[in-house]
């Protein structure tokens, strides 16, 4: 405040000129012409000592000064202020608080903007009252094993948790006979009846699930989490990446850590090539060290006790991109591949039994027959592009119920073959039908080997 009023004071002064009348510094004069050194309205023409501001001229009636306005104008900005009073401390804090920006003396000691409490030294800091505070007030933190993980990252990692949806069963899933068999027997038994299934016969805690994209191969990852009345999660490399230096371990400890809190568990990492790819010389510190972190927590997970029911299953389209040591890791491989013919049929009658349609048998095999090569996901599109034809046919959608609406019809079908086309190419099929037969489980590459060819 001293400051700021020194500052109005020399604006004021600055304002008044050379012809206004006012006190000198050293002597009396007008404008500035009094002996003695500097007026407060100019400089003087002789030299005097340096003296306190007189104000005892004489001014005339109704006149004022500069002087006077100023006083005039720090009472009304400044109410009840006294230049010459000394500052006054408050006796709460007595000299613990200090302004902010100041400048700090090599001499002085530091103080804090917190004050301290009596215990400890520590700084008594106001709750913050957030997502973190609630989290720590949750039981699940009480757990040794999260004892060294941040109440943050954990809340991150209950957010990946799906708990919601419809449950899958497995014959919702078309064909994968042999995928399915093997994922029951090597998965969901162990996990139901872990008595039965220790020593030797314990579960493998690595599976991965390789093939064309579109074959089912997340809803196989849904499918062993409710058999197994296991807690789901569903990661992606987003969830356990970050802008900022170490997070992304963390992040990966945090995964793990709740995990086995939750267990049984099941951990499905979709599109895992893109967070476990091979390992070079230009990548980037920060990925070198979350996939470092993650193969360090999942060979912990395959180590584990036998007490620690958790899975880590992983889906990819490109196999080969996969890391060696993940590739260790993840110890069963199941290739997940095209549908066959009695799987193609099984999706188009179970997407049809949701629609109204008049195809004959004949022109359902029909349809199986000409989607040679298509995967799932392409069989939904052609099927939804078949369903269209009908809307297509009515000029007037606002005048029309839902029950004048034909029912689905083969020429429909000839015509969404024309729209839809197979997604995956051959050459694809053959690199997974090579990498399967190099690393996959054996038997599954000469057994579905016969359905990928196509017409």
């Amino acid at each position: 405040m001293l400051s700021l009023s020194f500052q109005i004071i020399n604006q004021q002064l600055r304002r008044g000129g050379g012809n206004a009348s006012g006190p000198a510094y050293g002597g009396r004069g007008q404008g500035g012409q009094g002996r003695g050194g500097v007026s407060a309205f100019g400089r003087g023409r002789g030299r005097g000592r340096y003296d306190e501001p007189d104000n005892s001229f004489d001014a005339p009636p109704g006149s004022s000064n500069a002087h006077s306005n100023l006083m005039k104008e720090i009472g009304s900005s400044v109410p009840n202020y006294n230049l010459g009073a000394t500052p006054q401390t408050n006796n709460a804090n007595q000299g613990a608080r200090k302004a902010l920006g100041t400048r700090r003396t090599p001499g002085t000691k530091f103080v804090p903007p917190f004050p301290r409490s009596g215990e400890g030294g520590q700084l008594s800091r106001p709750p913050s009252g957030g997502p973190t505070s609630a989290m720590e007030d949750d039981p699940i933190m009480q757990d040794e094993r999260l004892r060294n993980i941040e109440p943050k990252m954990v809340e991150l990692i209950m957010n990946e948790i799906m708990d919601h949806g419809a449950p899958i069963d497995w014959d919702d899933i078309a064909g994968l006979e042999f995928a399915k068999a093997t994922v029951k027997e090597m998965v969901v038994w162990p996990m139901l009846r872990p008595d039965l299934f220790h020593g030797l016969l314990g579960p493998p805690k690595g599976l991965l699930l390789f093939g064309p994209p579109g074959t089912g191969k997340t809803l196989i990852g849904k499918c062993i989490a409710v058999k197994s009345k296991a807690t789901f999660f569903s990661i992606s490399s987003s969830s356990l990446t970050s802008k900022w230096v170490g997070e992304g371990e963390k992040m990966v400890r945090a995964l793990f850590a709740v995990a086995r809190v939750h267990q049984p568990s099941v951990i499905f990492i979709d599109e895992i090539d893109s967070l476990l790819t091979q390992r070079s010389d230009g990548e980037h510190e920060a990925s070198r060290r979350i996939k470092t972190e993650f193969l360090v927590q999942l060979d912990g997970a395959t180590s584990g006790s036998d007490d620690d029911r958790l899975l880590v299953v992983g889906a990819t389209n490109r196999p080969q991109e996969i890391d060696e040591a993940a590739r260790r890791r993840l110890v069963k491989k199941l290739y997940i591949p095209l549908p066959d013919a009695p799987a193609r049929r099984q999706i188009v009658l179970n997407l049809l039994g949701r629609q109204g349609h008049a195809l004959s048998g004949d022109e359902i095999e029909l349809v199986v027959s000409r989607s040679q090569g298509y995967s799932g996901a392409d069989m939904s599109h052609l099927c939804k592009e078949a369903a269209l034809g009908p809307i297509r046919c009515i000029s007037d959608l606002s005048s029309i119920s839902a029950d004048q609406v034909r029912p689905i019809q083969y020429v429909d079908f000839d015509k969404a073959f024309r729209q839809v086309r197979a997604s995956v190419s051959q050459k694809d099929l053959e690199g997974y039908i090579k990498w399967n037969t190099q690393f996959g489980s054996s038997g599954i590459g000469e057994q579905d080997e016969s359905t990928l060819s196509r017409d």
